[in-house]
């Protein structure tokens, strides 16, 4: 019966990754807002009926491509963090790796950090998996003494006490203030992918190579990296 039931599973896993993969195809298609369980359905030479034992609705299929995507993105910025660097360099490898794999997959760059799909109303499980570059940035961040390139104001009280409780959700021992740098240099590096990847610096810094480079090393200093 062990056997029987590894076989089914394996097979069900083969069969939900080729789903997911017709439904990244046609990501590319007819992005995110026209991705239809029957389209996908069509094209597998499944019915609807047998392939919503697998997604139950849209919505579901699009949660598992969402989440996909995340970890790729995610796992990508991971694997490129090098302990044995010192932080700045550490830093400059999760950025470059975080764009790498972007302009590798706009298409589902788009649907995690594109426009937002009408309709959709992503769920918790969502979030783990989003965080996951910024929690490598985090991780360089805890590595050693900052030393901003200025200090900037003071926080506001009401994004002190969002800085503890996310320093206390992430289980990192970060200033506030440190906490806010991070937010601001986290925002700056998908903002920078977002103008790249959807045409926005067409006319002033295209390529954006070296502009990237230099916000990469602007931010490594707000955020005092050595």
């Amino acid at each position: 019966m062990a056997a029987i039931r590894t076989a089914r599973d394996r097979a069900r896993a083969e069969l939900t990754q080729e789903i997911k993969d017709e439904a990244r195809r046609q990501l590319a298609e007819v992005g995110a807002q026209g991705l239809s369980l029957r389209a996908v359905a069509r094209e597998l030479g499944m019915v609807s009926s047998a392939l919503y034992r697998y997604f139950p609705s849209r919505d579901s299929l699009l949660t598992a491509l969402i989440v996909d995507a995340y970890n790729a993105i995610g796992e990508a910025a991971e694997k490129a963090d090098d302990p044995a660097e010192r932080p700045r360099t550490r830093w400059r490898l999760i950025w470059q790796a975080t764009r790498a794999w972007a302009r590798q997959h706009p298409h589902e760059y788009t649907l995690i950090y594109g426009s937002p799909i009408p309709g959709y109303q992503a769920p918790q499980d969502t979030v783990a998996p989003a965080a996951r570059v910024a929690l490598a940035l985090a991780e360089v961040a805890v590595t050693a003494p900052l030393e901003p390139a200025f200090p900037g104001p003071a926080l506001p009280d009401e994004l002190a006490d969002q800085a503890r409780r996310l320093a206390e959700l992430l289980g990192k021992d970060i200033a506030p203030a440190d906490v806010s740098r991070l937010l601001i240099a986290w925002t700056q590096l998908f903002g920078a992918l977002n103008f790249e990847l959807f045409g926005q610096y067409v006319g002033s810094a295209d390529p954006a190579d070296a502009l990237f480079a230099h916000t990469t090393d602007q931010m490594a200093d707000f955020l005092g990296l050595r």
